[in-house]
């Protein structure tokens, strides 16, 4: 184990901390295998009265002590399986609450991740972690977790009857598994690990299918198609080669238990031959004894089975708690520090602002103010800072230095709730949710009413466009918005903004994917949103800029100009340029970054 790979312990603690139903439901499972190893311990008790008191009694065959111990042997065990089915539903239950719990968390914090964390996560990586990682969870508590508690009470429980039948054999017994455990250890060991590395290779195959899949269509247009199957391949034999290292650990695991038992079984038998009349062992007792030995054994051999079952687990369980255990890039404020925005439009004020990815600067040091109520154009080329300038407006990061207030709130101290709801992005795909048209705006705000939606529609005046959707507001999407072009999803975005109604509302590119039919309407909802709150769109036609009350131009993670569109052009420069250059033709529909 390396230094830097938590123990087996070390994730059930961990576990049980972040999500305690799981520490409720191995309590309750260790109640059901007391109870249960118990049951099981006295059938060969009550076998052995039946051969000695039923059957081998001096008298002869006694009928009626016959029959009264096979009644109370059949009624034991229905008790006792019908005891241990009830109990079992009851611990899924509480298992399965707990589990849904991970899962929302795990998910959650994969959201929250910042920026830089995001660029350096592969997505199928992160999916890997909130779907398949919980699963393997999911399938060791359908059964592993059971098996484990329960059938070790079991064994154990045997193992003490045995003792008040024989304690030479029941040393024999203890001894031969004993031997065993340490062989256990190792072999659980290796296979952890070969989990968790074929853990973190599914999660590289998945993101190469997910981004091999995302993007056929320029696979295909492009001629890559070869290129990404060689790269698929290539992350397809990684999971197959950790596989079968797995495998052969596991293919060990099965066999041991059987080695172990066969001897502890045979030695028994051995020993009984030749010591038993001077040990006093009649035949009752050594057949209770084989029963009790068999008791030991299947548990045991169960157990082999689910150490491969557990050790998938604790590899899904460690990298998904790896994902919870992350130090928090937002952290929210307390309560003693908590701060809260003003109502209606909000002034924008950044002083020292600085943001790098890593090593790599991307902002230096940013001032600027912009008054409530402003409509405001960013522009510059790709890579100027431009779009992280706006998301860290929005706070999907924090600024490396300096700071950004919104209605004089210093943004790191206003909580998610309240941001939420002062504070909306429409980014460039406009993403919506598989439902209806009607849902996707209604999440725009919770607890609004399907008669807020129809307001939010009128006041951009949209109603003339939703009217031309197939079914209205009651439209069906596909995932991401599927149905929709990538302009009417941004309408869609748009009329879920104004429903929030936010007193800063930032436009990602809102209007570079646009159709002419599309464009007018945007720009109409535009003008509309924008009477009523700070404006801030990421300008990629300078037909918006040329709109806006205030535009303002990076270059190189600095602020080199702002004004209006009519100040920048007679300043003649960095904006100049660029509006001389769509003037001439050449960018009145390109993007800005790729103008000189």
């Amino acid at each position: 184990m390396t230094a830097t790979e938590p123990g087996t312990f070390d994730i059930i603690r961990r576990g049980f901390e972040i999500s305690p139903g799981f520490k409720r439901a191995t309590i309750l499972l260790a109640i059901v295998g007391v109870f249960e190893a118990a049951g099981r311990a006295v059938v060969p008790v009550l076998f052995q009265l039946i051969i000695d008191e039923g059957l081998l009694r001096p008298g002869g065959i006694s009928t009626d002590t016959l029959t009264r111990l096979l009644l109370i042997t059949v009624a034991v065990i229905l008790f006792v399986t019908l005891a241990s089915l009830i109990a079992e539903l009851s611990v899924l239950r509480v298992a399965e609450r707990a589990l849904a719990r991970l899962r929302v968390l795990v998910l959650r914090r994969a959201i929250d991740l910042s920026l830089a964390e995001h660029a350096d996560e592969r997505r199928g990586d992160l999916v890997s972690r909130v779907t398949s990682d919980v699963d393997t969870v999911a399938r060791f508590l359908d059964w592993g977790a059971y098996s484990w508690i329960v059938d070790s009470s079991v064994a154990i429980g045997a193992i003490i009857v045995m003792f008040f039948y024989s304690w030479q054999l029941a040393l024999v017994v203890l001894a031969s598994f004993l031997f065993m455990i340490p062989v256990l250890r190792v072999l659980q060991h290796h296979q952890r690990r070969g989990y968790r590395t074929m853990r973190s290779r599914v999660g590289v195959l998945l993101g190469e299918v997910s981004e091999t899949v995302g993007g056929a269509e320029v696979v295909r247009a492009l001629g890559h198609g070869d290129a990404s199957i060689e790269s698929l391949d290539v992350a397809i034999d990684d999971v197959y080669e950790a596989q079968i290292d797995v495998n052969r650990f596991t293919a060990v695991l099965f066999t041991v238990a059987d080695v172990f038992g066969t001897l502890a079984l045979s030695a028994v038998i051995v020993i009984t031959a030749v010591w038993g009349p001077d040990w006093n062992l009649d035949t009752g007792t050594v057949i209770a004894f084989l029963f009790l030995v068999q008791l030991v054994i299947a548990p045991i051999s169960e157990l082999t089975e689910v150490i491969d079952q557990t050790s998938l687990a604790l590899a899904g369980w460690g990298r998904s708690m790896e994902l919870l255990d992350r130090p928090s890039a937002l952290p929210e404020p307390d309560d003693l520090t908590s701060t809260s925005m003003p109502v209606g439009a909000l002034s924008i004020d950044v002083q020292g602002l600085s943001f790098a990815y890593d090593s790599q600067v991307v902002l230096q040091e940013v001032d600027l103010h912009i008054p409530a109520g402003t409509s405001v154009a960013v522009v510059g080329a790709t890579g100027s800072g431009k779009t992280t300038f706006v998301r860290l407006l929005c706070r999907l990061a924090d600024p490396t230095r300096g700071e950004v207030r919104l209605g004089g709130a210093n943004l790191r101290y206003v909580t998610s709730a309240e941001r939420r709801n002062r504070v909306r992005m429409v980014p460039q795909d406009g993403f919506l949710f598989a439902t209806s048209v009607r849902d996707n705006i209604l999440r725009g705000r919770d607890g609004a009413s399907d008669a807020d939606v129809e307001v939010a529609v009128d006041r951009l005046g949209l109603r003339n466009w939703i009217n031309r959707l197939p079914n209205g507001l009651e439209t069906e999407l596909g995932p991401g918005g599927e149905g929709l072009s990538v302009g009417e999803r941004q309408l869609v975005a748009l009329i879920r903004a104004q429903l929030a109604d936010p007193g800063l509302l930032v436009l990602d590119e809102a209007t570079s994917s646009l159709d002419p039919v599309t464009e007018k309407a945007m720009s109409a909802a535009l003008d509309r949103i924008s009477r009523e709150r700070t404006t801030i769109s990421v300008a990629h036609r300078l037909s918006t800029a040329e709109r806006a009350d205030l535009i303002v131009v990076f270059d190189q993670g600095h602020v080199v100009e702002t004004g209006s569109h009519i100040d920048l052009v007679d300043l003649g420069g960095r904006y100049a340029t660029l509006h001389q250059a769509w003037q001439r033709g050449t960018g009145s529909d390109d993007d800005l970054s790729d103008q000189p």
